[in-house]
């Protein structure tokens, strides 16, 4: 299988203004914006991560009022801000996804996807469904031709690590394995990711 890397990770929320406000009121540092997913009814914020990885804070698009039908990510159904899934990037996704399910894992099927920069530049790339098992199995993302997110000076703040909670942690390693990656998994009620970041103080701050 092709390495896969964390790509980046989804922060998503009801309200996009407040999800960037609690971003920046944990770490100190506030997401530069993005763009408009056109046709999806969203848009996002960015902050590097370190390593090639990047923080996306998604919401619904104050300039796309008349979005019909559910966004990405669940983003309706949300009442807070959180730590929703992540993303693992591969260089050829047809290749990656034959293999995990090889490997017993199906990521499910990749689908294009594009987003409009603020100064008019369009930027596509192929990836596969929201994360499973609660958004701890990472989807899929292949930005082929397309520029990376970090190569564009994004403020940072820099990720520690990645862990997670879920009912069945077996299930959450083996479908990741499978992904030819790792993470760290408790045992919880319900599933979340936890991210821990170091804020503009140097201190210790986890996002969830």
């Amino acid at each position: 299988m092709s390495d896969l890397v964390l790509d980046h990770l989804v922060y998503a929320g009801p309200d996009l203004e407040e999800a960037v406000a609690r971003v920046a009121e944990l770490t100190g540092v506030t997401p530069v914006r993005g763009g408009r997913h056109v046709g999806f009814g969203t848009a996002n914020y960015l902050a590097d991560l370190g390593a090639g990885a990047y923080l996306e804070v998604v919401g619904p698009d104050p300039d796309q009022p008349e979005h019909v039908g559910p966004r990405p990510f669940g983003i309706d159904e949300l009442t807070a801000p959180a730590l929703i899934t992540w993303a693992a990037r591969v260089e050829g996704i047809d290749e990656a996804i034959a293999e995990a399910r090889e490997r017993g894992y199906d990521p499910g099927e990749a689908s294009e996807m594009s987003r409009t920069t603020d100064d008019g530049e369009l930027l596509t790339w192929r990836l596969t469904g929201a994360g499973d098992l609660g958004g701890l199995a990472p989807f899929l993302i292949d930005w082929g031709s397309t520029p990376h997110p970090t190569t564009r000076g994004l403020p940072s703040i820099p990720l520690l690590m990645v862990t997670g909670v879920h009912p069945e942690p077996a299930a959450v390693e083996s479908a990741v394995r499978a992904l030819g990656m790792d993470m760290l998994v408790r045992r919880d009620t319900e599933p979340g990711l936890v991210a821990v970041l170091t804020n503009s103080a140097g201190k210790q701050v986890a996002l969830s």
